[in-house]
C-alpha cells in the first residue's frame, strides 16, 4: 500500500519534469509532429476518464441490486446516460466551434490547427 501511495505521488511531478526537459530542448509547438502528439496524448487521457467514468463508476451503480430489480429503473438509468453523454458531446462541440471529425490526418491536423490558434492559416 506504501508502494502505491509512493508511486501515485511521485508520478506527477516526474511527469511535469519530462514536460520541462522536452519543452527546454528544439520544442515547436507548431509543427505537425507536436500536433498529433498532442492529439494522442490528449486522446489517450480522455480515454482514461472515460474508462473511469463508465468502469469504475457507473459499474456500481447499475450493479446496484435495487437497480437490478427494476426495469423500468434501468431504462431510465439508461436513457439518463445517454442524455448525458449527448448534452457533453453538444457542449464540447459548441465550445470548439468547428467541425471537425474527419477520419484523415490532415483533418485532425487542421483541427489541431483550428483548437490551437482559433482559425485556419498561419
Amino acid at each position: 500500500m506504501v508502494i502505491m501511495a509512493l508511486f501515485f505521488a511521485l508520478t506527477t511531478p516526474v511527469g511535469i519534469g519530462i514536460g520541462m526537459l522536452i519543452t527546454n530542448n528544439k520544442y515547436d509547438e507548431n509543427s505537425p509532429t507536436t500536433l498529433v502528439v498532442e492529439g494522442i496524448f490528449n486522446a489517450a487521457s480522455a480515454g482514461i476518464l472515460i474508462y473511469m467514468a463508465l468502469v469504475d463508476f457507473l459499474a456500481a451503480d447499475f450493479m446496484h441490486p435495487r437497480m437490478q430489480k427494476s426495469s423500468r429503473l434501468q431504462i431510465w438509468a439508461n436513457l439518463s446516460l445517454l442524455l448525458g453523454v449527448g448534452c457533453i458531446y453538444l457542449d464540447v462541440r459548441r465550445a470548439l466551434n468547428v467541425w471537425c471529425l474527419g477520419t484523415s490526418l490532415s483533418d485532425a491536423l487542421k483541427c489541431a490547427w483550428v483548437l490551437k490558434h482559433g482559425k485556419f492559416g498561419a
